[in-house]
């Protein structure tokens, strides 16, 4: 159970089942609409993900090819948490954001 909470909880996974939702996606979309993400890690996560179950890879013989990837039936059932999690984050990330300031005055006080 560790196993797939760690898979399934991972920040990259979140935001590709997330950015996956809409339909297939190329690795170059994927990669231009996950901030941060570098092509080493996305590579991985999609692996991991395709190796648990959650997307499917395909392969189209074009000249150079086209590969998609894409929620299977069990990565779509992901698709409600996740996408929950990601809205009850934009609902409270100013809260969140403004915790942090009052926390990180704090620590900076206390040090002075």
């Amino acid at each position: 159970m560790r196993e797939v909470l760690a898979r399934v909880g991972d920040k990259w996974s979140i935001l590709i089942v997330m950015n996956l939702s809409d339909g297939p996606l190329r690795f170059s979309e994927l990669q231009r609409t996950i901030d941060g993400i570098s092509q080493r890690m996305l590579t991985l996560t999609l692996r991991g993900l395709e190796r648990d179950g959650f997307v499917s890879r395909t392969v189209y013989p074009t000249n150079p090819p086209k590969v998609e990837y894409a929620l299977t039936p069990l990565g779509d059932s992901l698709r409600c948490p996740v996408n929950a999690l990601g809205d009850w984050v934009q609902k409270n990330l100013a809260a969140i954001e403004e915790s942090r300031r009052a926390f990180d005055g704090e620590k900076v006080a206390a040090a002075e």
